[in-house]
């Protein structure tokens, strides 16, 4: 992995953390959130 990738993947969870902080914060239903997940992992758990 490049240093511009290890970066890139740093920003992402701390971008994660962010949203799942500010959500929490907002007390948003689970709903809203998972809506954001891709469809394809969603269904995968579901199995």
């Amino acid at each position: 992995m490049s240093r511009g990738e290890q970066i890139q993947a740093v920003e992402r969870e701390a971008a994660k953390r962010r949203l799942l902080a500010e959500a929490e914060a907002a007390r948003i239903p689970v709903e809203e959130t998972t809506r954001a997940v891709p469809d394809r992992r969603w269904r995968r758990g579901q199995r």
